[in-house]
């Protein structure tokens, strides 16, 4: 084999190489898109640079890893169920209660998971591994519910407080026939508060 020969059989092997790990790289980050949904164009849109955004969301992903989480047992599920309908219920009569109750209620859930929960930053961190799909509506019920021990929340915000918190605990809960709930139809405020209450009330237990 020629001298000519052996180059052009290096370049191709090098060009398959190079493809290789162009598709690998494209398939990796397909996998990221896929599991972060949302969160991965978070991610990259706040550190302006899309090979650290995926580095950080790898690492998100190890740190993960070494978590050793675990499903809630039956009575355990049905426990936080009920205190969840309890919080709803109490909306109408005390909004600013509920939804800092709710805020309570969704970190010891989440601990029960067995996510640590001392650090916010580092507990969305780690749930935005499994619970992409519900992270900024938990990001914004948490926003609110610091606005809410300001004073600074309205009504409104708080309703909406509660039902952001509820999309993260069902996906906790791991309830897959409780779809994801949706906006009370925009009417005037009293009317939405009155359905909100009357939905919360239909899920609490008696007494």
């Amino acid at each position: 084999m020629s001298s000519s020969q052996v180059l052009i059989v290096v370049i191709v092997v090098l060009g398959i190489i190079a493809l290789a790990a162009v598709a690998w790289y494209l398939m990796r980050r397909r996998e990221l898109q896929q599991r972060f949904g949302p969160e991965y164009e978070r991610t990259v849109e706040e550190s302006d640079n899309r090979l650290a955004a995926e580095k950080e969301l790898r690492e998100r992903e190890s740190r993960h890893a070494g978590l050793e989480l675990r499903e809630l047992e039956p009575e355990a599920r049905a426990r936080y169920t009920e205190q969840w309908a309890q919080i709803q219920a109490r909306f109408v009569d005390a909004p600013e209660n509920a939804v800092a109750a709710a805020d309570d209620f969704v970190t010891e859930l989440i601990g029960e998971r067995g996510y640590p929960i001392d650090d916010y930053d580092e507990r969305l961190s780690h749930l935005s591994v499994e619970h992409a799909r519900v992270l900024s509506d938990y990001r914004e019920a948490h926003d609110i519910n610091l606005r809410n021990q300001r004073g600074e929340a309205t009504t409104e915000q708080l309703r909406l407080a509660v039902l952001h918190y509820r999309s993260l605990v069902t996906d906790l809960l791991g309830d897959d026939t409780t779809e994801r709930p949706s906006e009370p139809a925009r009417t005037d405020e009293t009317s939405q508060l009155d359905d909100f209450g009357r939905e919360a009330r239909r899920g609490a237990p008696d007494a």
